[in-house]
């Protein structure tokens, strides 16, 4: 049995033993022959190092790769960030003067929600109740109308945007001072409709569309839009007008309500039926 087993490791023994006598002679010799061999192991290495030293770089390089990646990618959300903090100031800047231009109460919001792509769309605001919001107040830009509160909670509101089949508001063109109602037909979100116009009255392509003053939600003389085309309607004494709105639903952001001013005499009236 023990002739057996020193029969299988016999050979890998002997391998040891050559190969170990063979390092403790190169090591320990100081002959020509072994220090050539020495000199000449060692430049080998030293060329194979040297050729696979460009793995080590390659991956040096895709780890210098992917953080100068991570970096200019934060950098670029910084600079983002800075951008519209410096649009959001000048915006804020022009909403701060346009309060102090106006001869009426007004209550800053923000809109927070808002549709653009039915036949009846509809803002929500950041105000409501406890702000002094109430249904059936208008509701404006710094460019023009937007619409009129229709639901209020305590701290939001519900606005009918102009975008909606259901919105009126009564007009005038100046400086003719046509009167008429806008209204939107429900395709092009870039264009109202001023009708009951008649046809005697003088209105011209680019003229203003302002607000009539016969509305109770909105103040007289305040910007809708810019006459874009005149027609007159074959078989009808009225006058078929398309207004430009002066104030775009799709990029508003910011949003007064203009706060009613209460008359307690004029309440008092009571409408026959």
């Amino acid at each position: 049995m023990q002739f057996r087993q020193w029969a299988r490791i016999r050979d890998w023994a002997l391998l040891v033993v050559l190969l170990s006598i063979s390092a403790i002679v190169m090591f320990t010799q100081n002959l020509t022959m072994v220090r050539a061999l020495r000199a000449t192991a060692l430049e080998t290495t030293g060329h194979m190092e040297n050729s696979l030293s460009w793995i080590g770089r390659y991956f040096r390089a895709l780890d210098e790769n992917d953080f100068l990646r991570e970096e200019n990618i934060r950098l670029s959300s910084e600079l983002a960030k800075s951008r519209e903090a410096g649009i959001e100031n000048e915006r804020l800047r022009v909403l701060a003067s346009f309060v102090d231009t106006v001869s009426y109460n007004v209550l800053s919001a923000r809109i927070i929600e808002k549709e653009i792509t039915k036949q009846k769309n509809y803002i929500t605001l950041n105000v409501g109740s406890k702000h002094g919001v109430e249904e059936k107040m208008g509701v404006i830009d710094e460019r023009g109308i937007l619409g009129k509160v229709i639901q209020v909670t305590e701290n939001y509101s519900l606005v009918m945007s102009y975008l909606n089949m259901d919105f009126r508001v009564p007009a005038k063109v100046q400086p003719s001072q046509a009167q008429g109602i806008i209204q939107w037909e429900g395709v092009h979100r870039d264009k109202l409709l001023l009708q009951h116009v008649i046809k005697t009255e003088r209105v011209a392509i680019g003229q203003v569309v302002v607000t009539s003053g016969f509305s109770s939600f909105f103040p007289p003389g305040y910007p809708i839009g810019l006459v874009q085309s005149v027609e007159a309607q074959t078989g009808k004494n009225q006058l078929l007008i398309d207004v430009i709105p002066a104030s775009k639903i799709d990029d508003a952001e910011h949003a007064f309500v203009v706060l009613k001013e209460q008359d307690e005499e004029r309440s008092e009236l009571i409408i026959p039926e």
